[in-house]
């Protein structure tokens, strides 16, 4: 279990000290959302909160989905909703958004605490490949929207990002559990082990082994790895976010033994995208 409760509040006072801290002119910044410059970023930030407390805590759906075949559907329709949300903010000024955001973050940050980690999540975590998923992957698929949202925002004003393991390990974490559904279909031999390690401000290995016809996430790989997959904190959270895709990333990736394993680990997109 990815244990990230008690970091909500926390990341809920460093975003609001972020966008306090900013500019007039920093608002209208790009960001690595592409679409999105910084006031988009943070409006989308509280439609997530505002939607997890109608449709999670106060069980109010709104618009139901249309029919949905797969995930292809599904995306295409979040980014609609997110699309019509963010066309419709365009009137909200900064200062009403961080006061909307600075409320509702407190509300969510307590309901999400009350929840019940072993019990069955009202979404599943589709990216991870579950068609149902407990409450604590829940969560920790939560926390990497919050925590990854405002750091695109911290790196279009040039703020300090949130790269410290404290914050950064438990994202890492959840980002790989990825990892198993990326390689679903891809053939290997049984005891093939394929190590993914992200360096920068600390450096932490993931294991990835191919046992009985499927793979399989461990904290240590039993074989010597088949390959190594080494690259940056600052790249790989914009990668797996796909806020950057495996050819603009490929020649700053180290990738030793087999490179078409290796390779396939740049696929991998932990978020609903």
């Amino acid at each position: 279990m990815i244990e990230v409760k008690h970091l909500f509040h926390e990341l809920d006072i460093l975003l609001i000290d972020l966008l306090k801290s900013l500019e007039p002119s920093d608002w209208g910044k790009p960001t690595s959302a592409k679409l999105w410059n910084v006031k988009d970023v943070a409006a989308h930030l509280l439609d997530t909160n505002l939607r997890t407390l109608s449709i999670q805590r106060d069980k109010h759906v709104g618009e139901k989905p249309p029919k949905i075949n797969g995930y292809d559907d599904l995306v295409t329709w979040l980014n609609q909703l997110n699309a019509d949300w963010i066309k419709a903010t365009k009137m909200l000024s900064p200062n009403v958004l961080i006061s909307l955001l600075e409320s509702r973050g407190k509300e969510v940050s307590e309901y999400y605490v009350g929840l019940p980690d072993m019990e069955e999540a009202i979404f599943s975590v589709a990216w991870a490949g579950e068609e149902k998923s407990l409450n604590w992957m829940h969560l920790a698929r939560e926390y990497t929207e919050k925590w990854h949202h405002q750091q695109q925002i911290r790196d279009a004003v040039g703020k300090k990002g949130l790269l410290e393991k404290r914050f950064f390990e438990p994202l890492m974490d959840t980002f790989m559990m990825a990892l198993p559904f990326t390689f679903a279909k891809e053939n290997a031999a049984n005891g093939t082990v394929i190590e993914v390690r992200i360096s920068g401000e600390f450096t932490k290995s993931w294991w990835l082994e191919k046992n009985q016809d499927h793979w399989k996430l461990l904290n240590q790989g039993g074989n010597p790895p088949t390959s190594i997959v080494q690259l940056e904190d600052k790249i790989a959270w914009k990668l797996f976010c796909k806020n950057l895709r495996p050819d603009e990333v490929l020649g700053q990736v180290d990738i030793s033994g087999d490179f078409t394993l290796g390779r396939k680990v740049l696929d991998m997109v932990s978020v609903m995208a």
